[in-house]
């Protein structure tokens, strides 16, 4: 692959709802621009960009995907992204490195959940944006009907540039509004001709909608349309691009991927009206300033690595964008989180698992280097002495768990370090280890995304785990006060074990915490021992109560004991300490806790009532709810933590989707004694 200027690169997300077509696009663009010499299908796992074998047995995307391509003195990075919600961090970290973000859309099914859902984040992230109404010549396939619903739902940016002639099983072509020609495909290969006599009106009208839309935002150009001077294509189109640059221009082009019709077209936008590099620096942190960086492939070389994939030959692999310079082989770059020196061997990009090789990226490339031994996601890759640093990629927060445990002890030894790889290769994967409960969480976006990821774990890297439920942290208290003594008396060969304390109980306020009382007079116990006793303790509440939890809140006074003064010792009264710890627990009317959790719902508001319903039939309670415009509510609800361990499955099931939460502790709250058994059982069975 040749070398391009920054100006004649284009990098392009194909992102969308899934089924919606993105990686038929994609094969559909490799095979035009003669990359492939026949065009993948999806449903045979033959795709270039659905390589993995996960994604051939589901027939889906499951992360992202390149295929560079040349069209037309232009390098198109192309990045085929997943349409599923579990996979939106991937599309988040390509949306981080591309120009321009094409969104696939069926003409079948319309504007879908996800499709809203990454428009939401692209409009945030100030992300350039297309549309190609993919599936026209489907039955049932509707362009009028998707077109009003990507402007009900988008607003007045949408601009169609293209008609379709004939719909369904009888759709043949296109109509440019910019040239007012026809484009009639037969197996790809397009023939220019007129305009349909009967569809002559309402190209017309279209048309002329269009030139209005793009000359208001040239305040010249308005004024010369006004006084009758009509602009003509390539003014249009240079208009066009710079409010597609400016992300206030959304164009809606169309066709069939898997038929190969306008699939041409949809590359000449992309090199024509798309961004490149050069039009959209990026925003770096130099230290405690913020500063825009050109792609400038005669600058200082800078690069910042927005995705890790785990090769088990050839280790990590790291896919990079060039922000400036232009990088060449076994040049070294200093990472700036890492402060690690690292030597960029062979430089080359990736295509599918095809690695094509680089001899240099200049300012605005996308490319791939392995073995780089301290960099990980969202890393920034600088030159020595020169601290700047790329802000790092916002990962979606994890909203399910799950604990894994190996299953042989070879796999215990190896688990460690493969999560660790998992974790570099995606960062919406987060793993804990909960000392409390003894588990090990593996915590993700979602129940596929945790499927794929334990799939990974075992066909990838050879280690297999089982799963099982996250425990709760419950903790108990008292609600009375009571009195006990604690007496440890042991007698064998030699020096026996001697130790009395007498104890008294009493509640403290929540989140107080644990309050010891040294009340002993008059030497009942001697100065040396009172610690033993705290420490006994407070040993006893971490085991756990009546019910097995650790226990909180209360105070606990030592106020007479006795001793032997020579049997006694620190172990004897911590042993005391521990009985009469448990005896008063028990007199003291103990309660278990459940967490409380805060959640922060975000729903349709039109879902808003069956989401409060839903909470409240969780024990939850509902604390407001705020409308949050674009028709949106947030719902803020205190709910049991136990209910909310599945609740990303039921609530994108309630939403269609739509739904999305947070949760975070909030305080502890006595649990209902008729749910208490069942919690207590479950300890036994521990």
């Amino acid at each position: 692959m040749k070398r391009y200027s920054p100006s004649h690169i284009r990098n392009v997300v194909l992102v969308g709802h899934s089924g919606a077509g993105k990686t038929t696009v994609a094969e559909a663009l490799l095979h035009r621009a003669g990359v492939t010499t026949r065009m993948g299908r999806v449903d045979q796992g033959t795709t270039v960009c659905d390589y993995d074998p996960e994604e051939q047995r589901r027939g889906l995307s499951l992360s992202l995907a390149m295929a560079p391509f040349e069209w037309k003195d232009h390098k198109i990075n192309l990045i085929d992204t997943p349409g599923y919600a579990d996979f939106v961090g991937d599309v988040i970290a390509a949306l981080r490195v591309c120009d321009l973000a094409v969104f696939v859309v069926s003409a079948v099914e319309g504007v879908q959940v996800q499709t809203e859902a990454v428009w939401k984040i692209a409009n945030k992230m100030g992300v350039p944006r297309m549309v190609f109404v993919n599936k026209l010549d489907l039955e049932r396939a509707d362009f009028q009907s998707t077109l009003g619903q990507l402007q009900a739902r988008f607003g007045a940016g949408i601009a169609p540039l293209e008609l379709p002639i004939g719909e369904g099983p009888s759709f043949k072509g296109i109509a440019d509004l910019l040239t007012d020609q026809a484009y009639l495909y037969n197996a790809g290969v397009a023939t220019q001709g007129e305009i349909p006599a009967e569809m002559e009106s309402l190209e017309h009208q279209v048309h002329d909608s269009l030139v209005e839309g793009i000359v208001v935002a040239d305040e010249e150009l308005l004024e010369r349309y006004l006084e009758g001077d009509i602009p003509g294509v390539e003014e249009l189109e240079a208009t066009l691009a710079k409010g597609v640059a400016e992300a206030s221009v959304f164009p809606v082009v169309l066709g069939s991927a898997l038929a190969e019709s306008a699939i041409d077209r949809l590359a000449d936008f992309i090199c024509e009206i798309g961004p490149s590099p050069v039009d959209r620096p990026t925003l770096v942190h130099a230290g405690a300033q913020e500063v825009e960086v050109k792609a400038n492939e005669s600058g200082e070389p800078l690069a910042f690595v927005f995705k890790s994939i785990a090769d088990q030959y050839v280790g990590q692999v790291s896919l990079f964008k060039v922000i400036s310079g232009t990088i060449k082989p076994d040049l070294h770059l200093i990472n700036s989180r890492s402060s690690a020196d690292e030597r960029l061997h062979g430089l080359f990009a990736l295509r599918g698992k095809e690695q094509v090789q680089m001899s240099e990226l200049v300012a605005g490339d996308l490319g791939a280097v392995a073995k780089l031994a301290s960099t990980e996601t969202s890393d920034t890759l600088a030159p020595k002495g020169k601290p700047v640093v790329v802000p790092r990629i916002d990962q979606p927060m994890p909203s399910l768990a799950v604990a894994i445990v190996p299953r042989t002890q070879p796999d215990e030894d190896k688990l460690g370090n493969v999560l660790h790889r998992i974790q570099h290769e995606d960062p919406a994967i987060v793993v804990e280890r909960d000392e409390e409960t003894h588990q090990t969480l593996l915590r993700g976006t979602g129940e596929t995304h945790l499927s794929v990821t334990l799939e990974k774990i075992q066909r990838k890297f050879g280690v297999n785990v089982d799963t099982e439920d996250v425990r709760v942290r419950y903790r108990e208290t008292i609600t009375g006060t009571s009195d006990a003594e604690g007496k440890h008396k042991k007698q064998s060969g030699g020096h026996g074990q001697f130790a009395v304390c007498n104890l008294k109980m009493a509640p403290r306020d929540r989140g107080a915490g644990f309050e010891f009382i040294d009340n002993i007079v008059g030497g009942a116990i001697p100065r040396s021992f009172i610690p033993a006793v705290e420490k006994g303790i407070i040993e006893a509440m971490a085991s756990g109560g009546v019910y097995g939890y650790p226990v909180v809140d209360l105070s606990v006074t030592l106020y007479d004991g006795k001793f032997h003064s020579v049997d006694s010792n620190e172990a004897s009264f911590k042993m005391a300490a521990r009985l009469g710890f448990r005896e008063a627990m028990a007199k003291a009317n103990p309660v278990l806790l459940e967490p409380i959790s805060r959640v922060e719902v975000t729903v349709p508001s039109d879902k808003q009532g069956d989401v409060m319903g839903d909470l409240n039939t969780r024990r939850g309670r509902v604390q407001g709810s705020e409308a949050l415009g674009d028709g949106e509510h947030v719902v803020l609800a205190l709910v049991p933590t136990s209910e909310t361990t599945r609740y990303a499955i039921d609530l994108r099931s309630i939403t269609g989707g739509r739904g999305r939460f947070t949760a975070e502790h909030a305080h502890y709250d006595i649990m209902p004694a008729h749910l208490v058994d069942k919690v207590k059982r479950t300890v036994k069975d521990d």
